[in-house]
């Protein structure tokens, strides 16, 4: 990795850091409030290594649907949905289900 991925990531990582206590938001939102519309996939890459930092609530961050696309990086990979619903959030078939409604914009 080089410097400038590790600086994108950490910038990924205080956006996330942010995200409200029962609320979500997506990839995209938070690579556009960066500055780099279209690369909501780079986020992805950057949630993928979340877990080895403390205090990233990485099940907040979902598809632009509200898909739970990330859970596969969780251990066991329910664990996304069960931290989601702890919450409070309504969770059915890995999606989300007042997604309109919860979702937090970077602002």
């Amino acid at each position: 990795m080089n410097p400038k991925e590790i600086s994108f990531y950490d910038k990924v990582y205080e956006i996330v850091r942010q995200i409200p206590y029962g609320r979500v938001t997506s990839y995209g939102a938070i690579a556009e409030f960066l500055g780099r519309k279209g690369s909501a996939r780079m986020v992805g890459y950057a949630m993928n290594h979340a877990h080895q930092y403390e205090g990233i609530p990485a099940h907040r961050v979902v598809n632009r649907n509200g898909l739970l696309t990330g859970k596969m990086h969780f251990h066991p990979p329910t664990l996304m949905q069960q931290l989601l619903e702890s919450e409070g959030i309504k969770v059915q078939n890995d999606k989300i289900q007042n997604f309109k409604e919860i979702f937090w914009k970077p602002v």
